[in-house]
This record gives C-alpha cells, structure tokens and sequence, in this order.
C-alpha cells in the first residue's frame, strides 16, 4: 500500500535528505536534521505524490489518507503532550508547501492553525500571557483568511491600523490582549460579511482546509508564472509539511529569524543573518520591523544600534553557531536557515541548500574545494552555467559623476539604471509596450509582483532586510537590488517616490548599485565585468575537464575581441550578411541587386570588396591563428532593399535611378515564403558572382594576415542551405578556383577548408552523400528547428507558450534544442557524415550553442565544438565541463 504520510521529530524520522522528490525540500531536510538529533519540533510530511494523485484526480484526495494523517498527528501529540483541539493546552500547528524546488515565497504558508474562541483561552492561560494568545489567533484568522478562505488581506490590515490609530499607536507590539480581542471580534466580523458564514472554529476543519490551500497553491498564477521562468515542471507537485508551532513571539527571550552559514551575497565564510525579538517568521521576510544582525560583526557591517544575537541571546547564538557549522559539514553546502527560539529555547525550522548570488556561488565552490570539503569537480557541478550571465553585465564607473539620491541595504549586486515605475503591472507594460527599461520601485515587494520583478533592470524596495521577499527573490534572478532605504516616501496613487526634497515621477531615470545599496540620480555611466578572482580560478579548472571546444558567432571587431576576452577558442559563425548593412556598403549592395547583367552586378561586388576583406583581416588578427568560420550570403536578397515610399525615393536618388525600378524589382524578387526561397546556396548558384567575390576577399585577406604576421591563418568557408551534394560541388568547385587565383596572384598559399551548415531535414538525411564534398558540418539549429517543426520562429510566439502549457512542448525548442526530433536528424548527420569522412568536424552554430541542456547533447552526440554569443562563451565552458563529467568524451577538435 503506498505511504503517503512520512513522520519527523524527537530524534527520529521516517524519511532521509535523498528523499527531496517525495517529501520536498523542506521534508526531506526537516526528516534529516531529526535524524542527526538536531531540535526540530515534530510534524508530518505529506509527500509530493498526494499532490499528482490530487491533480491526476479531479482534486480529490486518495481513499487513506486522513487516516494517515490523523495517525501522524498523534505521533505529534504522543512527542509534546498536547492534543490537537484541546482547550486547556492545545497543540498548534504550521502547514506549509514544500516542492522539490526551492521557490521562496511563491505557494501558501499558514501559522498557528488549531486556535478557536476556546483553545485561544486555553493558550493564554498555559502560556501566562494572554497578549500573545489573542495576538496569535488573530494572525492566524487573517492568514486563514486569507490563503484558504479568498479574503484579501488589505481587509484586515485596515481595521489593524484603525485600532492602533483609536489607542494612538504605531507598532503592533503596542496593542494589549484587550485590544487583540476587539481587533478579533471586527475580523470574524469581517468574515461573515464577505462570505456570509462564520470563521471555522472545529480545528479539523481549519487542517483540511489548509492543506487544500497549500496543494491549490501550486496551481496559483505566481507559482505557475516561477516554474516557468525557472523551467521547474507542473508535474512534481508539492508537498505538505504540518508541524508543531513553535512560538518566537512569547516575550523578550523569544525571537525568530534566517540566518545562512556564508554570506550568499560575497560567499564570504562569516555567519550571516536577522532576527527579531518576539515575533513570528512572517515578520523578518515581510519587512515590517528592522530585523537585528545575527553578528556583531553583521551590526557594525549594517551599522545597526540594534544589539545582535551575539550580544542579547548570547547561549543561544553559540548554539545556533554550532548548528551551522554541523549542517554545513554535513551537506557540503552553504544552507539557509529558518530558527524560532521560544523562552530561550533554540528551534530549527528548516535548511535547505542556500540561494545566493553567481559571484558569491563562485567563491564558495572555489573556497569549499581549497578547504578540502568538495572536490574541484564538485565545484564546477555546484554552478548553474546560465547564472554566470549574472557576473557579464556592467557595473558602474567608479569615476563617473553621480548624486546619491539615498542609500539602503545591498540586497542583490550588480548595477542598472532605468526608469521608474511604481507597480509589478506598469512594469511590464514599460518594458513590453514602450520597450523601455525600467527600475521597480515599491514599498515592498510580494510574490505577486514576480512578473515585474523578472523584466526589471533593478528592485528597490523601502522597507524590509537583506532577506526580505525582493531580495531574495532578485538574488535568485540576478537582478540589482537595494532593500529598506527607508528614508524614500512612495506614493503609489501618485506614481511619485519622494527622498531629500526632490520628488521623481514615473518615467524618471534612477540608478541602483546592488553592491553598496545606494541610489543614484539618473543614469551612471557602466564598464564591463572583468575576469578575474574566484571566476577566473573556476574557469581554469573547466578548461582542464571539458572536450568540446568553444567558439563565437561573431563578424564585428568588437564582438570578436569579447568572444576571446571572455575565452572563446575561434569563430564559429560569422554572418557575412551583417555586414552589407554598413551605410558605406549597403548603397553597393543595391547597386547589385538592382543590376539587370551580370556585368553590372560584378561591377558593384568590385565596389564592396575591399569592405570585404578589410572585415576578414579584422578578424582574422583578432583570433590570432584560431579557426574562423564565415558563411557565405544567406539571406534573401529582397532584405536589402527598401521598402517604404520614402526609401525607395531615397535609394533611387543616391543610386541614380528611376524608383520605379526599385519597385519592380522588389516585386520580383517578392517571396510568400522568404525562409524557405531563394537564399543560401540558392543565391550562390544563381549569382556566382557574389560567392566568387566573398571567397575572394576571404581568401585575400587570410594571404594577408598569415604573410604579415607569421601565424597560420586556416579560413573555414560554410556554404548555407545545402540539401544536396550537387548544391555543394558546384558551390566549391567556384570557391576552389578563386582561392587558385588569389594564391596565384599573391605568389602566397594558405590552408582552407569548405564545408557546409546542416539546416534543412534532407541534408542531415543525405549527410553521407554531402560528406564527400564537405571538410566539415556547422549545424545551424535555428533554422534545422524550424524546417524540422515546419514551424517559424518569429511567428510561434502566439501559440508557444500555449503548447508550453498544454505540456504539448516541455520547453520552447527555439531556447533549447529538441533532442528527440531535431537532435536525433543531428545525430543521423554525424554518424552518416564519419562513415563517409572520418574525422569530420561538426559543430552547432544556432542559439543553441549557449544554452547548457544543448551543450550536454552535443557532447553525448559526439561533436566538436559549440558555437554561440560572446557573452554566453563562458557559460558554454562551463556546460560543456559538466557535460564532460556527466557524458562521454568528444574528440574536442577545434
């Protein structure tokens, strides 16, 4: 029969740390610290399975299962000697979500669940403090409330600051159990108002109820919106952890907080967190008071007055700092922590495995393999390749002039400026509708806002602490953050943000340095991350595991020299249609499309030569010797000419010709379906001139470069759209006969190599064949997607995401390769073409090549290099280092 209810506490558990799939990350850690005699109070785990079934089930539960979970709860009751429901001394319970995952903030939470009219006197009278009965119950009827019953939360939060503004107060801590029971009577009120039934007083009821909420929650639109930025699947599900309350707001020696055994934002090894006395977990993440430092030293940082852990709760905090290390050395990992001490007695609520930013991930890897507690290959495991993009943006110019508009917490770094806007919704319409970049600035941020969060250039936030919900949350996403600069007003009716008497509208321009927590005046100018420190050290130790090589898609001088600067070893594609689009160039370019003979056509491609070959040398000096991939013309030749009245008009005059040719020509050369007409090697065939004159310059310019410098200079030259041998043959015979002449002429040879892009079904098919001609394949898996999914890429959108979300498609195929189809035609073409030309050299060049699921197929399928973007470089090394450890090898030919 399946067990469906995993038991934890008092020294012992029924489940294990490696059980994350069934219980979740919070059971499986809560099931593992009980087992290592570590003070957790006791609950239950209902495991990740209940939540498929429920879904799988038209949301019903299996037959069993409150039978399981009424004899879990006794276990709880036998452990503390209290009863569920009784009304002298009664057990109280949090139901919180637990998915595999982390995903902080996104599903539902519900504190002090098993209170009603009677066990609240039960609770004030045991405890001997009826204020923090009556405060407790009342939270818990506005969460309930709220998370299980449909009732926003803004409804209760009216009537709390209407009875502190009657007793003249402002801090909730002001109020008296008196005052808590009125607070009470207007809540329950309010309930029966929205509703029109009374707040469930049997505490069976309040359970069940609570454990619908959090198993609904994993269908909410903030959960359903982080799975996909997060690309975590529907179909694992959440579990359900119920567990004994413990309280930190009972009095002064009572205190709740997060705490993570390294810094996650420097992975400085110091010990790192908040606490607040007498209050509850909500409190610390909400933002609602100024949480206290863990440390003195953590005080002096923040330059707190607030006295820390160290100093107020000082047998606590040894204790705590003991906990630390112990979970530390036991899961080899930076953990985050959630603790509640009740009357001076320490509570491990949690650990999990803890987020952090991409430079802090860096130097913890780093320095956790130098102390000897992972091995370098663990190191390179521990780090998400697509986080790295975290560490390639700018940061601001330490000489640039700025005014310091005000200063908070340096919750996420990094730098960005951006235009402010006041709400999650507003944000994205800036960015979406105005194409304008933006800051989110908000009072604080809640999950609801993720979506205007993830398209922001940066978060401030005026209240809450370095582990408040945004800075969690833009850690995560490596976005710029600076939380609790309280000294800025938000006026969110007004769209206006008021600090230092200056008021800033929406659509001002504000900078945030993530790193020092301050923020600035319009823009600031940025420079470019360098690659040095722990992130150097990583990327010495990848280069010495991975096998596949790594190229650029480059055919600028600039994108070239950051494609070596950040460790690229050659060009991989170089789009030799970018280049015609130069204002000097692109009046040649029509010159020859709007030619009527060849003769004519030949005398304008004289004309864009020498730009040509200038572009090669560029290039060619910049890689100095490493293999440089350039693919011939491949667009249609329609895209170079214009289009408008105006242009046209334009065009006609510096060309000297009639716009009514233009228009003609633009009519014939009109295509219904453009992708699949006349471009690539189509356009060779047809025009040889233009290929003759491109191989020329090619060819010209690699004489140039290896006769000036002394290095060999080995230009790989990829005709496009090739889906038949023939295409090719007469396509290199063309190519092999400039380079005769060239070489000829300049009394000067050099090495070179023609080969093909794989991008059409049929030339994977016929790779074989194709092989006999081809030196190598280049695998251009954008357009191999399209022609395979008979799908565009710039039309999909619409429908994408639906397919995404019926599960038709796991993840967008134009993002990361789909292995099943595309990769398989990818795998036919490798083992076809080596059959004919052992040794041949493949490689992908789409925008797969920086994406880390593709890399790992391109290992397991046996190429030899990857190419993608200049930025994305190092995260290719570092994908393909993990590929290495987790495939077989390639023969790492460049």
């Amino acid at each position: 029969m399946t067990k469906w209810v995993y038991s934890f506490g008092g020294g012992r558990a029924e489940g294990r740390a490696d059980m994350k799939n069934l219980l979740g990350g919070k059971g499986a850690n809560l099931a593992e610290m009980s087992n290592l005699g570590i003070p957790v109070p006791p609950g239950f785990t209902i495991s990740t399975e209940v939540c498929t079934y429920y879904y799988d089930n038209g949301e019903v539960y299996p037959d069993t299962l409150k039978t399981d979970v009424i004899e879990a709860l006794a276990k709880v009751e036998e452990t503390l000697g209290r009863t569920f429901g009784s009304i002298d001394d009664p057990l109280l319970v949090s139901v919180r979500s637990g998915a595999r995952a982390s995903m902080p903030g996104m599903m539902d939470t519900i504190l002090n669940l098993g209170l009603n009219d009677l066990s609240v006197e039960g609770l004030a009278k045991c405890s001997n403090d009826p204020r923090f009965a009556y405060d407790s119950y009342r939270r818990f009827i506005q969460m309930y409330s709220n998370v299980v019953l449909g009732i926003d939360h803004h409804n209760f939060e009216e009537i709390l600051e209407e009875a502190k503004d009657d007793k003249g107060v402002h801090l909730d801590t002001d109020l008296a159990a008196e005052d808590w029971k009125k607070v009470i009577v207007r809540y329950k009120s309010k309930v029966q108002d929205v509703l029109g039934r009374p707040f469930p007083q049997d505490v069976h009821e309040q359970l069940w109820g609570a454990i619908g909420a959090v198993f609904g929650s994993w269908m909410n639109q903030r959960a359903i919106t982080y799975r996909r930025l997060h690309d975590i699947p529907g179909s694992w599900g959440t579990a359900v952890n119920v567990q004994a309350m413990v309280f930190g707001n009972m009095g002064d020696d009572c205190s709740t907080g997060v705490c993570f055994t390294r810094n996650p934002s420097t992975g400085d090894n110091e010990f790192y967190g908040e606490f607040l006395v007498n209050a509850q977990g909500e409190d610390v993440v909400a933002g609602i008071r100024t949480p206290q430092q863990i440390t003195i030293e953590g005080k002096d940082a923040q330059n707190s007055t607030l006295p820390a852990m160290e100093e107020c709760q000082q047998e606590v905090f040894k204790e705590l700092n003991a906990i630390r290390h112990k979970l530390e050395a036991h899961y080899r990992d930076m953990q985050d922590m959630e603790f509640t001490v009740q009357q001076g007695r320490l509570w491990m609520l949690q650990t999990r495995t803890g987020k952090r930013t991409t430079k802090a991930a860096l130097k913890i890897a780093v320095d956790m393999a130098r102390e000897g507690l992972i091995t370098r290959k663990e190191a390179i495991r521990r780090i998400d390749p697509a986080s790295l993009d975290q560490l390639l943006h700018p940061t601001l110019d330490p000489k640039a002039p700025r005014t310091v508009l005000a200063r908070g917490l340096p919750a996420s770094p990094g730098a960005a400026s951006g235009r402010v806007v006041f709400s999650a919704e507003d944000a994205e319409n800036w960015v979406n509708i105005r194409k304008e970049k933006v800051i989110l600035v908000r009072v604080e941020t809640s999950p609801e806002d993720i979506g205007g969060m993830h398209v922001s250039e940066g978060i401030l936030t005026t209240r809450g602490g370095m582990t408040s919900h945004a800075a969690v949350v833009a850690r995560g996403m490596g976005t710029p953050c600076v939380a609790g600069a309280g000294e800025i007003r938000v006026d969110h009716a007004a769209r206006q943000m008021k600090v230092a008497g200056q008021v800033l509208s929406e659509g001002d321009v504000i900078t945030l340095d993530g790193s020092t927590g301050e923020v600035f005046l319009g823009a600031v100018p940025t420079i470019q991350p360098e690659m040095t420190g722990d992130f150097a050290t990583l990327m010495e130790w990848v280069d010495t595991i991975r096998t596949l090589k790594i190229r650029a898609n480059a055919e600028t001088p600039q994108d070239a020299a950051t494609a070596r600067k950040f460790g690229a070893e050659g060009i991989g594609l170089c789009r030799t249609e970018h280049m015609f689009f130069d204002p000097r160039r692109i009046i040649a370019m029509r010159e020859m499309i709007l030619a009527e003979t060849e003769e004519g056509r030949r005398a304008a491609l004289a004309k864009l030569l020498p730009y040509q070959r200038q572009d090669f040398i560029e290039l060619f000096e910049i890689m100095r010797g490493l293999p440089v991939t350039i693919r011939l013309l491949d667009p249609p030749l329609h895209e170079f000419l214009p289009h408008t009245d105006a242009e046209i008009a334009e065009v006609a005059k510096e060309a000297g010709v009639d716009p009514a040719l233009i228009r003609a020509r633009n009519i014939t050369l009109h295509e219904s379906n453009p992708m699949l007409g006349h471009r690539g090697c189509r356009l060779g065939i047809t025009y040889p001139e233009i290929y003759e004159m491109q191989a020329r310059a090619i060819f010209e310019a690699a004489v140039h470069v290896s006769r000036e410098t002394g290095r060999s200079v080995v230009p790989e030259v990829m005709i496009p759209l090739v889906g038949a041998r023939k295409e090719l043959d007469l396509l290199k015979d063309a190519i092999d006969k400039e380079a005769q002449a060239v070489f000829a002429e300049q009394n000067y040879a050099v090495k070179y190599l023609v080969g093909t892009m794989i991008e059409l079904p049929r030339a994977a098919l016929m790779a074989g064949e194709i092989a006999e001609t081809a030196a190598f394949f280049s695998f251009g898996t954008n357009d191999l997607t399209q022609t395979t999914f008979g799908m565009s890429r710039d039309d999909s959108g619409p429908f994408l995401e639906v397919y995404r979300a019926r599960g038709i498609y796991e993840r967008d195929p134009f993002a990361s390769l789909d292995q099943a189809g595309v990769g398989e035609l990818i795998r036919i073409a490798a083992e076809r073409g080596r059959a004919t030309r052992p040794g041949l050299k493949l490689g992908i060049c789409g925008e797969h090549g920086g994406d880390p699921a593709s890399i790992s197929f391109c290992q397991s399928a046996g190429l030899d290099y990857v190419s993608c973007s200049p930025f994305r470089v190092p995260i290719a090394r570092l994908a393909a280092a993990q590929a290495a450890l987790g495939e077989g090898n390639s023969s790492g030919t460049a």
